[in-house]
């Protein structure tokens, strides 16, 4: 698997998917930028995402809360207390690991270090703060600290009272949201699986107490089945279920959508969270505020505090699962072929037009579909080099099908299109060519 992560790293900057951050000054470490390729995948699966979650649903609208948010969120959330992990120092090399994800006793002075392999340097367990704390206006005392959010699920509990009372909304509800979210990670790594900076799409649903089982049952296998809609392979998919010991302290039961990414000790790891966060967070933040952030049922006539079902997934988690799961490689007489295997509506540039020559019309013919189907595609023209290379090109990319206006198309007006997976091509009619590709990625 490393081999592989190793791979994708080398793909994704050589064919403008992700970039290290500031990387003509070395880099920092796990921060990355995305570039044209990776910027569009990114935006088809946040509006995938946002399209299952609010445009097909009646019951669950959109917000967009701000990162910066007053510190007596936070305090009220328990992050200011609660959010710590516990963080070990080698003694001898000064590497920084996370002690509960160690599979050893750290304590254990037989214990070597996974890297220097020193025994017993490890120093006591303290606890570590993962929030990014700044100051806001101009001077930087304790009254003026802020942070960066943690995450984006705060910024919707404290708009619970404005979004049901502006979109009149009844229970049950829920609010969506996708967003930057800021963790000082003590041993980030594997690329964009564990970043500083990231992004997340999260749901909050708002429940009547009495159904949380119902509601938590159904949303967990609502967004399994979100996954493997996107074309993600069943078998690399799992459920995981909290134990007594793993429950945050807000949460009456948790299950996490697992994939088998394949590196570490466990190659399985979280995907999205699915919580069942009672009435915890409204509660809190009633108690802190004092704020009702009571629901009135009109129906029962009864006054309570909402349970909350949360969905929360990683937007860059997602992407990454995407691209893992799409690396393909496989030798065809002689020579290794690398494409990546999107589902259609995920892919960034969903097909390519070429002209077989630059000359003869072609390249008009071909520019003329480009400009045709640009309103309505992700789409990109390419004239350079042989066709091989050019279907080499988009492979690499993850585009599903490739047009080739050729010698034919000058005598009856129809073109090549060659379908990525299986490498067959069939003939389509120029005036045919937009519904064609639309019944492609949508039949897919």
């Amino acid at each position: 698997m490393k081999n592989i992560m190793d791979k994708l790293t080398s793909l994704c900057k050589r064919r403008g998917f992700i970039f290290p951050s500031s990387d003509i000054y070395g880099g920092i470490n796990a921060c990355w930028d995305y570039g044209p390729m990776g910027t569009l995948l990114k935006n088809n699966i946040k509006a995938q995402w946002l399209s299952t979650m609010t445009r097909l649903r009646a019951d669950v609208v959109p917000l967009d809360a701000a990162i910066l948010m007053s510190p007596k969120v936070w305090e009220a959330s328990g992050h200011i207390s609660e959010f710590t992990d516990p963080l070990v120092d080698c003694r001898e090399c000064k590497t920084r690991f996370r002690a509960d994800d160690l599979d050893f006793d750290p304590s254990d002075p037989k214990t070597p270090c996974p890297k220097c392999g020193k025994l017993g340097t490890f120093t006591e367990p303290r606890m570590f703060n993962l929030m990014f704390k700044t100051f806001m206006g101009p001077l930087e005392d304790a009254t003026s600290v802020v942070y960066l959010r943690p995450e984006t699920a705060q910024g919707i509990y404290v708009n619970f009272e404005n979004v049901r009372i502006s979109s009149r909304k009844k229970l049950p509800f829920g609010i969506a949201q996708i967003g930057k979210a800021f963790r000082n990670e003590i041993t980030p790594g594997n690329f964009i699986f564990r970043t500083r900076e990231f992004e997340q799409m999260e749901m909050q649903f708002f429940i009547r107490p009495e159904e949380d089982q119902k509601w938590f049952d159904f949303w967990k296998q609502d967004r399994m089945n979100w996954y493997l809609s996107l074309g993600i392979d069943p078998k690399r998919l799992r459920f995981h279920e909290h134990g007594p010991n793993e429950l945050a302290h807000y949460a009456k039961a948790a299950f996490d959508i697992e994939y088998e990414f394949g590196f570490g000790s466990d190659p399985w790891h979280e995907l999205e969270g699915i919580h069942n966060r009672t009435d915890f967070d409204l509660k809190r933040h009633q108690e802190c505020s004092g704020k009702k952030q009571e629901y009135f049922d009109e129906e029962t006539r009864e006054r309570y505090l909402p349970y909350i079902i949360e969905t929360s997934a990683g937007c860059d988690r997602t992407l990454l699962t995407t691209l893992i799961n799409g690396y393909r490689e496989e030798e065809i007489k002689g020579s290794l072929r690398v494409f990546l295997g999107f589902h259609p509506k995920l892919a960034p540039i969903k097909a390519a037009i070429f002209p077989l020559v630059k000359k003869d019309g072609m390249p008009e013919i071909a520019e003329k579909i480009e400009a045709n189907l640009r309103p309505h595609f992700d789409i990109l023209y390419d004239a350079g080099g042989s066709i091989g290379r050019r279907y080499a090109r988009q492979d690499e990319i993850g585009t599903p099908f490739c047009i080739t206006v050729d010698g034919q198309t000058i005598e009856d007006q129809t073109v090549t299109i060659r379908h990525r997976d299986t490498l067959e091509q069939e003939r389509c009619g120029i005036d045919f060519l937009r519904q064609r590709l639309a019944e492609l990625i949508e039949g897919s």
